[in-house]
Protein backbone atom coordinates (compact mmCIF):
# COMPACT_ATOMS: atom_id res chain seq x y z
CA UNK A 1 0.00 0.00 0.00
CA UNK A 2 1.38 3.22 -1.01
CA UNK A 3 2.28 5.91 1.34
CA UNK A 4 2.32 9.53 0.51
CA UNK A 5 1.32 9.68 -3.39
CA UNK A 6 0.19 13.92 -2.91
CA UNK A 7 4.16 14.66 -4.22
CA UNK A 8 3.66 14.11 -7.65
CA UNK A 9 5.83 16.08 -9.91
CA UNK A 10 5.38 15.86 -13.67
CA UNK A 11 8.48 16.53 -15.83
CA UNK A 12 8.59 17.27 -19.87
CA UNK A 13 10.94 16.13 -21.91
CA UNK A 14 11.22 17.18 -25.52
CA UNK A 15 13.30 15.20 -28.45
CA UNK A 16 16.81 16.77 -28.34
CA UNK A 17 17.92 15.17 -31.66
CA UNK A 18 19.75 12.59 -30.50
CA UNK A 19 16.98 11.09 -28.11
CA UNK A 20 13.56 11.55 -28.50
CA UNK A 21 12.36 11.73 -24.96
CA UNK A 22 8.18 11.34 -25.43
CA UNK A 23 5.12 13.63 -25.23
CA UNK A 24 4.48 12.03 -22.22
CA UNK A 25 5.45 13.63 -19.06
CA UNK A 26 8.60 11.70 -16.58
CA UNK A 27 6.43 11.12 -13.13
CA UNK A 28 8.35 11.41 -9.92
CA UNK A 29 6.82 10.08 -6.81
CA UNK A 30 8.70 11.09 -3.47
CA UNK A 31 8.44 8.85 -0.76
CA UNK A 32 5.94 6.44 -1.87
CA UNK A 33 6.25 3.88 0.97
CA UNK A 34 5.85 4.71 4.36
CA UNK A 35 9.20 5.40 6.80
CA UNK A 36 10.03 1.42 7.55
CA UNK A 37 8.36 -0.02 5.48
CA UNK A 38 10.66 0.30 2.14
CA UNK A 39 12.17 -2.90 0.21
CA UNK A 40 12.67 -4.17 -2.67
CA UNK A 41 10.04 -7.23 -1.82
CA UNK A 42 7.63 -4.28 -1.13
CA UNK A 43 8.22 -2.49 -4.74
CA UNK A 44 7.74 -5.59 -5.93
CA UNK A 45 4.63 -6.01 -4.49
CA UNK A 46 3.15 -2.38 -5.04
CA UNK A 47 4.14 -2.69 -8.40
CA UNK A 48 2.76 -6.27 -9.50
CA UNK A 49 -0.69 -4.93 -7.49
CA UNK A 50 -0.99 -2.30 -9.83
CA UNK A 51 -0.62 -4.57 -13.50
CA UNK A 52 3.33 -3.44 -13.46
CA UNK A 53 4.84 -7.05 -13.33
CA UNK A 54 8.28 -6.13 -11.86
CA UNK A 55 11.41 -7.60 -13.81
CA UNK A 56 14.34 -6.99 -12.36
CA UNK A 57 16.84 -5.38 -8.99
CA UNK A 58 19.79 -3.67 -10.17
CA UNK A 59 20.88 -0.13 -10.75
CA UNK A 60 20.72 2.58 -13.65
CA UNK A 61 23.30 2.28 -16.36
CA UNK A 62 25.56 5.04 -16.26
CA UNK A 63 25.23 6.15 -19.50
CA UNK A 64 22.43 7.69 -21.41
CA UNK A 65 19.80 5.09 -22.82
CA UNK A 66 16.59 4.11 -23.45
CA UNK A 67 13.62 1.86 -24.29
CA UNK A 68 11.86 2.44 -27.39
CA UNK A 69 9.65 -0.79 -27.03
CA UNK A 70 8.56 0.11 -23.08
CA UNK A 71 7.56 1.96 -20.95
CA UNK A 72 9.67 1.79 -17.61
CA UNK A 73 9.15 2.09 -13.56
CA UNK A 74 11.95 2.22 -10.88
CA UNK A 75 11.57 2.44 -7.57
CA UNK A 76 14.64 3.11 -5.33
CA UNK A 77 14.40 0.81 -2.74
CA UNK A 78 17.58 1.54 -0.91
CA UNK A 79 20.20 4.52 -1.28
CA UNK A 80 20.31 7.53 -3.17
CA UNK A 81 21.32 8.76 -6.59
CA UNK A 82 21.94 11.62 -9.12
CA UNK A 83 19.83 10.61 -12.30
CA UNK A 84 19.61 12.48 -15.91
CA UNK A 85 16.88 12.44 -17.41
CA UNK A 86 16.36 13.46 -21.37
CA UNK A 87 19.49 12.86 -22.34
CA UNK A 88 22.96 15.12 -22.14
CA UNK A 89 20.74 18.88 -21.94
CA UNK A 90 18.00 17.09 -19.58
CA UNK A 91 17.19 17.44 -15.81
CA UNK A 92 19.56 15.74 -13.59
CA UNK A 93 16.98 14.43 -10.05
CA UNK A 94 18.41 13.32 -6.96
CA UNK A 95 16.48 10.04 -6.34
CA UNK A 96 16.03 8.79 -2.41
CA UNK A 97 14.86 5.81 -1.04
CA UNK A 98 11.15 5.11 -1.08
CA UNK A 99 11.20 7.56 -4.50
CA UNK A 100 8.89 5.98 -7.55
CA UNK A 101 9.76 7.54 -11.46
CA UNK A 102 7.66 6.41 -14.43
CA UNK A 103 9.57 6.99 -17.57
CA UNK A 104 7.67 6.75 -20.82
CA UNK A 105 8.94 4.76 -23.51
CA UNK A 106 12.02 7.36 -25.63
CA UNK A 107 13.20 9.15 -22.50
CA UNK A 108 16.83 8.98 -21.55
CA UNK A 109 17.95 8.17 -18.41
CA UNK A 110 21.42 8.08 -16.82
CA UNK A 111 23.06 7.23 -13.51
CA UNK A 112 25.60 9.87 -12.90
CA UNK A 113 26.95 9.08 -9.64
CA UNK A 114 25.09 6.69 -6.46
CA UNK A 115 25.30 5.77 -3.25
CA UNK A 116 26.70 1.91 -2.40
CA UNK A 117 23.71 0.89 -1.11
CA UNK A 118 21.78 2.33 -4.40
CA UNK A 119 19.09 -0.34 -5.48
CA UNK A 120 16.14 0.26 -7.70
CA UNK A 121 13.35 -2.53 -8.78
CA UNK A 122 12.50 -2.35 -12.87
CA UNK A 123 9.03 -2.80 -13.80
CA UNK A 124 6.75 -3.13 -17.38
CA UNK A 125 3.74 -2.87 -17.92
CA UNK A 126 2.22 -6.38 -19.29
CA UNK A 127 3.76 -7.54 -22.48
CA UNK A 128 5.70 -5.24 -22.73
CA UNK A 129 9.83 -5.98 -22.98
CA UNK A 130 12.71 -3.38 -23.02
CA UNK A 131 15.13 -3.14 -25.96
CA UNK A 132 18.03 -0.96 -25.41
CA UNK A 133 18.78 2.24 -27.64
CA UNK A 134 21.94 4.33 -26.78
CA UNK A 135 20.99 7.52 -29.33
CA UNK A 136 23.52 6.13 -31.57
CA UNK A 137 23.52 7.30 -35.44
CA UNK A 138 20.93 5.25 -37.48
CA UNK A 139 18.78 4.16 -34.66
CA UNK A 140 15.88 6.78 -35.87
CA UNK A 141 13.56 6.75 -36.95
CA UNK A 142 13.20 3.14 -36.63
CA UNK A 143 13.08 3.87 -32.63
CA UNK A 144 10.65 6.60 -33.16
CA UNK A 145 8.25 4.28 -35.24
CA UNK A 146 8.40 1.86 -32.36
CA UNK A 147 8.04 4.10 -29.52
CA UNK A 148 4.55 5.18 -31.48
CA UNK A 149 3.28 1.77 -31.05
CA UNK A 150 4.16 1.30 -27.55
CA UNK A 151 0.96 0.81 -25.87
CA UNK A 152 -0.38 3.25 -23.32
CA UNK A 153 -0.64 1.83 -19.74
CA UNK A 154 -4.11 1.61 -18.14
CA UNK A 155 -3.15 1.67 -14.84
CA UNK A 156 -0.46 3.54 -12.94
CA UNK A 157 2.58 1.35 -11.25
CA UNK A 158 2.30 3.39 -7.69
CA UNK A 159 -1.36 3.67 -7.43
CA UNK A 160 -3.62 1.56 -9.93
CA UNK A 161 -6.44 2.97 -12.07
CA UNK A 162 -7.08 6.47 -10.96
CA UNK A 163 -3.14 7.63 -10.89
CA UNK A 164 -1.33 10.59 -11.94
CA UNK A 165 0.21 8.77 -14.72
CA UNK A 166 -3.13 7.89 -15.87
CA UNK A 167 -4.45 11.61 -16.12
CA UNK A 168 -1.26 12.99 -17.55
CA UNK A 169 -0.73 10.08 -20.71
CA UNK A 170 -4.50 10.32 -21.48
Amino acid sequence: MPGNIADVTEIGLADDGRFPNSRFPLIVYRKVLAEGAVSPEAFEHLFGENGWPPQWRASVFTYHHYHSTAHEVLGVASGSARVTFGGPKGETLALETGDVVIIPAGVAHKREESSDDFLVVGAYPPGQQWDMMRGEEGERPAADARIAEVATPITDPVSGENGPMVDAWR
